[in-house]
């Protein structure tokens, strides 16, 4: 397979009002994570240059299915997060770096300043 699950459809609406095809998962060691370009929630425009719009889910299933050895996708990165099971969002975490990029790095220079002050202390 390609490595990677859809969602979306005419029939099963991922996001309401929205028939698109989306990214749900990406699995770990497929094609798609070694190839590392597509993301979870990216929504998939067309495949091999055939357009996904308004297509119910097992359509666009079959596509994917007969897409061949060669895949060409026409993505639409997700810019804003969505409520929804697509990846990891809305596990509390949001944009940007990390908490601990910050800290942990802040920390170490911490400590090296206080090692620092005390062996300069006790030299005097």
């Amino acid at each position: 397979g390609l490595g990677f699950n859809i969602v979306g459809g005419t029939d099963q609406q991922y996001i309401a009002n929205d028939n698109s095809i989306y990214v749900s998962r990406i699995k770990k060691d497929g094609a798609a994570y070694l190839d590392g370009r597509l993301q979870e929630g990216d929504k998939i425009v067309a495949i091999n240059g055939k357009d996904l719009k308004d297509l119910r889910h097992k359509d666009a299933v079959e596509l994917f299915r007969n897409a061949g050895c060669e895949v060409s996708l026409k993505i639409q990165r997700r810019l804003q997060p969505q409520n929804g099971p697509v990846g990891h969002q809305g596990d509390g975490e949001s944009g940007g770096l990390p908490l601990a990029a910050l800290l942990v790095p802040g920390l170490a220079l911490a400590a090296g300043a206080v090692w620092i002050w005390l062996r300069y202390r006790q030299r005097m």
